[in-house]
Order: structure tokens, then sequence, then C-alpha cells
């Protein structure tokens, strides 16, 4: 906002320094807030001291008064400026509203959902795209280069359980079902009658894939395109998109010099074994293998290559894993190797942007032994539940109206339900919370954005109003909560926060629906009317703009 850079730059002119405003936690403190705790320090006089220096300095004609609080400068606005400046500004922006740029874009990969191709996408995967989406949306909006990335874990032992067990018992079946579906069910059904004959079979069906075996390699191809077109079908009914896809098969042996590297700098060391290990307790990290003594690689030796090919492919300046919260260590450790082994960008420059787990009844999810909340089961009951709710709601509605809203509807349920929480907190999902109407949910949020969009139908708009008529408390309130939206946007994308962003949409549509309910918007004074279409207008364009950032779909009727 202008008024947030004019102040600033106000104040950078007195303090010789660049400057950043707050916003207060509540409107009786202001519009904006200057900490002055710096510049006491500087000073070397107390904040409150400082405070009271710099507002006798300070004057600007859109500031209606300026209130030392302890070691905070308050600024507020006057109304009349605040509400055309804030809504000249949406309507000249319009769904750039919010976006900001930066003296110097970085670019940053975010990898997200890395799914193993031995069953089909479960709630957590949804929750993981759900993050990691509106994390890359966040970020491209604060003026960043994102490369939205997914890592497809496609060998591996598990990948060696669902195959034995087709060759076992699939007799060469083709999919019935939902291809991922299909193979998934192998992996349940290996796990329910492993045998430790079971287990050292499935070792040696690695080592021939790991050894080229044709036969192996060929059905290995089938299966995994089979998991994999499934779940590019739930990734195109969910809304997730990528940039670049990685397979775990395509690089898994390419590590081998780093791990030497490692050897010569002293880094790793080899056990009687022949275990290589990475010595991290100096740096109060346990210590990893870094690859085993029959010389097969692990997870981690694959993840060393990949990280290394991602910063010098794309000339990255931050890469974001966006991984469970139990992964925790494990990234601490590949983060620490790689700063050891010399990359500077390791320190500052790989983020884990940690969550929680999805809990079901009986705690979390646990595939192996089938006991897993599918994410296409989850989309299509929600679906059918919005579905059942939309039909009340209009119950000549013809059958494909009805799909396309119920599956808006059912998506951004599932979507804010993640995202209104902070992602490294565990979900205790709820199904038919998730979907209603009322309350703090994706579907409130949208049918907020319908009711205004109903209202303005009723109404033309007109560029010029009097700003005055917008004064009263709830009218107020609302433009405040609009002019706010970039500082969200920004909090929310620089400290990979989702959360923040949906929060505000709650309060802003809380807001705009006390509006709606206190002050008649259609009515004979025109004048006035034009006022309060406008303001409407702008609340639209800005919850349009916001749920986007979320990757939910608005509509005009619900």
């Amino acid at each position: 906002m202008q008024f947030r850079e004019a102040i600033e730059k106000a104040i950078k002119k007195i303090v010789g320094e660049d400057v950043r405003l707050e916003v207060p936690p509540s409107s009786t403190l202001g519009d904006f807030a200057y900490p002055c705790f710096t510049l006491a320090k500087k000073q070397k006089i107390a904040p409150a001291q400082a405070a009271n220096d710099l507002q006798n300095k300070l004057e600007l004609d859109f500031v209606e008064r300026v209130e030392v609080k302890g070691p905070y400068l308050n600024f507020f606005i006057k109304k009349d400026k605040l509400i055309e400046q804030t809504l000249k500004e949406i309507f000249k922006q319009k769904k750039k509203y919010g976006t900001h740029t930066q003296k110097k874009k970085k670019t940053v990969l975010v990898e997200y959902s890395s799914p193993n191709t031995n069953k089909p996408l479960h709630v957590g995967h949804l929750l993981n795209g759900t993050i990691g989406m509106a994390t890359s949306n966040l970020l491209t909006s604060t003026g960043h280069k994102v490369i939205r990335a997914n890592l497809i874990n496609d060998r591996g032992i598990h990948i060696s359980k669902s195959m034995l067990a087709y060759q076992k018992w699939g007799k060469e079946q083709k999919p019935k079902i939902k291809s991922d579906h299909f193979v998934g069910e192998w992996y349940v059904m290996f796990n329910k009658r492993k045998t430790e004959k079971l287990e050292k079979e499935a070792q040696e069906l690695l080592l021939k894939w790991e050894s080229n075996d044709k036969v192996t390699r060929t059905l290995w191809e089938k299966m995994n395109n089979w998991v994999i077109d499934g779940i590019k079908e739930t990734y195109t009914e969910f809304g997730s998109k990528f940039d670049v896809w990685y397979f775990e098969s395509e690089f898994y042996d390419k590590a081998n010099v780093l791990v030497k590297e490692g050897l010569d700098k002293g880094i790793f060391k080899k056990d009687k074994e022949g275990t290589i290990i990475a010595e991290l307790e100096e740096h109060k990290i346990p210590d990893k293998v870094v690859m085993r003594g029959d010389g097969t690689s692990l997870y981690l030796t694959q993840d060393l290559w990949l990280t290394k090919n991602k910063f010098d492919r794309f000339k990255l300046d931050k890469a974001i894993w966006v991984v469970g919260s139990e992964q925790n260590t494990y990234l601490r450790q590949l983060f620490k190797i790689m700063e050891l082994l010399g990359y500077s960008w390791a320190k500052d420059g790989c983020v884990h942007l940690q969550h929680g787990m999805v809990l079901i009844e009986g705690g979390k999810m646990k595939s192996r032994e089938g006991k897993v909340v599918d994410g296409d089961d989850l989309i299509e009951k929600m679906r059918l539940l919005a579905e059942q709710e939309t039909k009340k709601r209009n119950p000549k509605l013809k059958a494909k109206e009805l799909y396309l809203r119920a599956k808006k509807i059912s998506l951004a349920a599932i979507k804010f339900y993640f995202l209104r929480t902070e992602a490294s907190k565990n979900i205790m999902f709820d199904v038919e919370r998730s979907v209603a109407f009322e309350g703090e949910t994706g579907p409130y949020l949208q049918y907020s954005y319908a009711r205004a969009h109903s209202i303005l139908k009723k109404a033309a708009f007109r560029s010029k109003i009097d700003y005055l008529l917008l004064v009263e408390e709830e009218a107020f309130t609302l433009v405040k909560k609009l002019s706010i939206y970039p500082d969200i946007v920004l909090d929310a994308g620089m400290n990979l926060k989702p959360h923040v962003l949906a929060n505000y949409l709650i309060e802003l549509a809380q807001s705009f629906n006390n509006y709606y309910h206190k002050e008649k918007v259609i009515q004979e004074d025109k004048e006035l009317q034009r006022a309060r279409v406008q303001l409407v207008a702008a609340f639209k364009q800005v919850m349009e703009n916001g749920l986007a950032l979320l990757d939910i779909e608005v509509m005009d009727e619900m």
C-alpha cells in the first residue's frame, strides 16, 4: 500500500536506514505501527523516548494522528484517505492486487507430493500437495520464480513387494479398477501373506532389477506405468500441478562421486564391514549411514545427488522440501552433509517445510496394513456430501451443473480444512464440518463470494463515489481488512505459512457478512448504493485473489 511506503520513506529519511512497519493486532492501536527498539539501541535511549522523539519530527498529511504506545509509534490514517486509496488500488490492480515485486527475484524450488509407485495417493499426499501448491502460489505472488517439483519413488524394496505379489498371484490380470488402486492391492496382499521366505524373495527381485534383468524390468515398467497413470488422474482431479518430475530410478546410482568426495575430505568414514557413515555427532545431529557395506545405495545417497542437481540445474537460491515432521532428523542430516561437502547454498538455501499427520479414527495411517484413507475415496466422499448440500439448496439444478458445483465445493472443503491449521500441527479431519456452508470452512468463503456476486448483478458499478459514505463502522472495518491483504500475502509467503492467509480470509468473509447484514446495499439512495456496491466489488476481488493463492476456485452461484 502507498500509505505504508510513504510512512516508511518518511521514517527512513529521519533515521537513515530502511524500516518495516507492522500491522497492529487491534485497530485501536492504529493502522500501522513502527517498533522503536532498534532505533533506541542505536541512539542509546529508551524505546519510548525514541518513539516520542520520532513522533515530533514526522509530518504526514494523510495521517490523522500519531500516538506513542510504549516502544511503538502508532499511525492512524484518515478514514476517507484510507477508503479511497484502498478501493482505487484494488480496482487498478484487480487480480494483481496483493502481488509483490522483489529488487532481486529469487529462484525457489518447492518439492511436494513425492509418492511411491506401489499404491495410490492417500490423504496425507493430499495434505502435502495442498501445502505445496499454496506455498508455491504465495512465493510466486511475493515476487519469486518458483519451480514445482515432484519426486517419484519408483524403485526399492516396497516396489519389489508389489511386483512379487503380482507375479505369484496376479495371473497376468489387467486393471479392472483405477490402475494405481489395482497395484496397491498387491502391496497389501504381500503384507498380509508375508513370511521370511517371501521377504527374501522380494530382496532377490530387487537385486534382479538392479542387475537389469529383462523380465523384471518389463514387469516393473508395466506396474509403474499403471500407478503413475492413476496418480496423474488424481492430480488432475485435485488440481495439483508440477513443472518438473524426478524419478528415483533415473539417478539412484549417480551419487558415487559425492560419496568418494566425502571420503576424500574425511567427512565420511568407512567401518570394518565397509559401511560408509557420515559422522555428524559433533554438530549435534545423529550419525547417518551413507552407503551399505555391499555398495548399495540408500535414500540419503540418492538425495545427495538430487539436491546438488536441483541447485546446479536451476541455479537455485532456495529449495524447499514439503515433508512430514517425522523426517526432520533425516533432512537435517542431508542438509548438514551437503554443507560439509562444501556447498555454500546448503546452510540457508535448504528448507524443510514440515507438516503434521492427517489423523483418522485409530491414529495415524498405516498403508502397509491396508488401513489407509485413499485420496480418491476422500475426494469422492466429499463430492457426494457437497452434492447433497447443494441439492437441498437448489433442488431443480441439472445433473451436470450439480456435479460441477459439488466438485468445486468439495475440493474447497478439503483444501481449506488442511490450510487453516498451521502446517506443523496434526489435523483430525472432520468430513461433516469441513463441507459446511457456515463456520470456518472453504465452502463458507465460496458462499460469501457468491453472495457478493449476487448483489453486484442487481446494480451497476460506478467508479466515482463519495468515499465519506463508507465511514460507518462495519464498512470501515471491511475496508481496513481489504487494505492489509497485500501485507498478509507477504507475511504468508515470506514465512511459508499458508494458514496466515487462510485465517485472514475467514476474518475478511466474516467482516463482509457483518456488513451485509447491517447495511442495505441495494436501496433508493443511489449515491449511497454506488458507494456500497463498490465496497462489495472490492471484497469480491480480494476474496477471489486470496482463494486463488490457496488453489481454491470461486463460484458465482452455490
